[in-house]
């Protein structure tokens, strides 16, 4: 399993420069609202999956007034040592190395530290668009399976260039059929594979979701994922009878782009319908389904993130989750909370051992 041995931020949002040494099971990182802690959950993200867990746009991780960042993290792996180090300038592009060697692509660094990040921005999986549930169940996805993430990889950029001619024609007033047909043709067997990579896994998925929800609610309700497919006929077919649709709005509005996921508990959506216990439950059991999903795909035991959820869940949800971690469930753990005599009272009683990292 990864293990992150050594961090290095140079610039890094709120930091300037700072360098921590972690343990192999169990970080504490405590300190006061403002002092980092999320953000240096944020930098072990990053150096697991190549950008940030909560900002899109490189840019925006740059420390104010500074033209760029460096990361630089020291991973123990099935006894080899890695050394990982990003950096980033304004209008360059990103440099992305592992021992030395500089990857071709970012996507080949997937998956190689796998990890899972719980965090109060998780209620967007519930709350927020089918978008964010693709995201995060995509993110999975990739982890484990490369040749899905080549496939998604080349779909989304058939389909940004796609868009672009779409909108081109839209803002001309003018159309050629014959631009637009090859990137069907090649848009058709992608989603016909990613479609079907996306229902066999959520088959095995909901397996691990639903023992994970077992344990946080003592078997008290049912729960199930349904993976609900934009696309019901052919793809070919789907495109051509969209083609005029697609020329008035200037973009393809039909495909896997728009497939969506549904949470339901106890027969009814959980969105429109679950209370605000059952919707943290459920957010917890799909991190944990994520992290036992990951192990028992790559053999490796994910980095556990936890960001501030001793303030945003109750007891009984802190308990459950302190308990697995007090049973070695999980590999390396980080706890970002604000209150260091709250943290060592949960973990006094039990057998956890690490370090604190006071900010």
């Amino acid at each position: 399993m990864p293990i992150l041995q050594y961090l290095c931020l140079t610039h890094f949002k709120s930091y300037e420069s700072a360098s921590f040494d972690f343990s192999d099971t169990l970080n504490c990182i405590v300190g006061e609202n403002g002092k980092g802690k999320t953000n240096l959950l944020d930098a072990v993200y990053y150096l697991c999956m190549t950008r940030s867990a909560f900002q899109h746009n490189d840019s925006l991780c740059i420390q104010h007034h500074q033209s760029g960042f460096t990361l630089f993290g020291r991973f123990r792996k099935q006894k080899e040592c890695y050394e990982v180090g990003v950096s980033f300038q304004n209008g360059k592009k990103k440099i992305l190395k592992c021992n030395q060697k500089e990857y071709e692509k970012l996507s080949e660094h997937i998956g190689k530290f796998p990890c899972v990040l719980i965090c109060p921005y998780d209620y967007y999986l519930v709350q927020g668009g089918n978008e964010e549930r693709r995201k995060f169940f995509d993110s999975i996805i990739c982890q484990t399976n490369v040749v899905y993430m080549q496939n998604l990889l080349r779909y989304n950029q058939l389909l940004r260039q796609r868009n672009a001619l779409l909108a081109h024609f839209l803002e001309t007033n003018t159309f050629d059929e014959d631009r637009i047909l090859p990137y069907d043709s090649w848009l058709v067997p992608l989603s016909e594979t990613i479609m079907q990579h996306r229902k066999d896994f959520i088959q095995h998925f909901n397996l691990y979701f639903q023992e994970a929800y077992a344990f946080l609610t003592d078997k008290k309700e049912d729960v199930e994922l349904h993976y609900q497919a934009d696309v019901t006929i052919p793809f070919q077919k789907i495109f051509q009878q969209n083609l005029s649709a697609d020329r008035q709005a200037g973009r393809t509005l039909k495909g896997i782009h728009k497939d969506e996921y549904a949470f339901i508990c106890n027969g009814f959506s959980l969105k429109k319908f679950g209370s605000q216990g059952q919707q943290k439950s459920f957010i917890i059991a799909l991190k944990l389904a994520e992290f036992a999903f990951i192990y028992h795909q790559n053999r490796d035991k994910p980095i556990l993130l936890l960001d501030d959820i001793f303030d945003k869940l109750d007891e009984h949800r802190i308990r459950k989750l302190l308990q697995l971690i007090e049973q070695g469930t999980f590999g390396q753990v980080f706890i970002a909370d604000a209150s260091p005599k709250r943290t060592k009272a949960l973990f006094a009683q039990g057998q956890a051992v690490g370090n604190f990292i006071y900010l």
